[in-house]
């Protein structure tokens, strides 16, 4: 039914007997989980319990953001654990590098066996099994083609329809796909209600929400030449409005889609004089290289990553490389 990666039969087979053998298990994802993040480490906790319900599955992540609390397992998820004997199995989900597994490295670097699951270009290929594909939609896309399709319940078929809706920016970015289109459609025939997950996860904000994004893009400031947006929230502004880092959801995609604009970027103070920079692209720039360069991550439309210093060098630093791509000058 879909294209995509053929990964070999024998990997599938093997990843399914480690899962079998396995008595405690370990998913993990990237640091701040998005979307995707979330929906391949639940998607694939409940795929597992759902054939062995009396395995030991810890889902390790940091908090996760409050929208996405209605998914099965999701208040099972786990922010610390006690030291322990290491994992049977250790699979990591939607990362790139073991390094982006923050604190959770520890267990993986301990476990007795591990595994990649990932779609992100940059991934260094670890694990000792691996599954990558950079150009599959997302992680839970990778998943619904590593699973069987007639063991795919609806709480796990919830799951993978919301990563693959958050990495496609609801199937409106370019990795939609035919195949990202057919997955869908069969994830829908597994009881999935798109408009709920859609509206829930994606578009529904509070007040305080609606007020703090009205407020990033009416600060928000064009650079070169209209073809560069950038918006700023500190963290003065986070104790003003008493919000936290989940209520910035959609700012920066509001921003991306302004006029005339080929980059957008969103920085929001974490600590005095630290910010996370959040990426995005229309097609001219790959911000994934960007971002690497200042210690990120991430994809060619979006990306980001983590600077110290003041806002107007930060934006001065990253303008510098987007106005490269932009106009190809000689290297920098």
């Amino acid at each position: 039914m879909t294209s995509g990666k053929q990964f070999p039969k024998q990997d599938i087979a093997q990843l399914n007997r480690k899962i079998k053998k396995a008595k405690t298990i370990a998913i993990s994802g990237h640091t701040n989980p998005d979307g995707d993040c979330v929906g391949s480490c639940l998607g694939l906790c409940t795929y597992i319990l759902d054939q062995y319900p009396n395995k030991e599955v810890d889902v390790l992540l940091e908090p996760i953001n409050k929208k996405f609390q209605f998914m099965k397992h999701a208040d099972e998820i786990m922010h610390e654990k006690e030291s322990q004997k290491p994992y049977d199995l250790y699979i990591s989900l939607d990362c790139s590098e073991p390094e982006r597994l923050n604190q959770y490295k520890a267990y993986y670097e301990d476990a007795k066996d591990t595994i990649c699951i990932d779609h992100h270009v940059t991934n260094t290929g670890f694990g000792n099994l691996r599954f990558i594909d950079p150009e599959a939609s997302s992680t839970c896309e990778i998943l619904f083609r590593l699973f069987d399709y007639d063991k795919i319940s609806f709480d796990c078929a919830q799951d993978l329809y919301l990563g693959i809706v958050h990495d496609t920016g609801v199937f409106k970015h370019s990795n939609t796909t035919r195949s990202v289109m057919e997955i869908a459609g069969a994830l829908i025939e597994k009881g999935v209600k798109p408009d709920f997950i859609i509206d829930e996860t994606f578009y529904k904000k509070t007040y305080i929400q609606n007020q703090i994004l009205g407020r990033a893009l009416m600060e928000s400031i064009l650079l070169l030449d209209g073809q560069m947006i950038f918006s700023v929230i500190t963290k003065k502004d986070f104790d003003l409005y008493e919000i936290t880092s989940d209520d910035l959801d959609g700012i920066i995609d509001q921003l991306r889609v302004t006029e005339g604009v080929e980059c957008a970027l969103f920085l929001y103070e974490k600590e005095s004089g630290e910010y996370k920079v959040s990426m995005r692209s229309n097609g001219k720039v790959d911000v994934s290289k960007i971002a690497r360069t200042f210690g990120g991550g991430g994809h060619v439309r979006a990306a980001g990553c983590t600077m110290t210093g003041n806002v107007r060098d930060i934006i001065n630093n990253i303008s510098l490389h987007v106005d490269h791509q932009l106009n190809q000058d000689e290297d920098l």
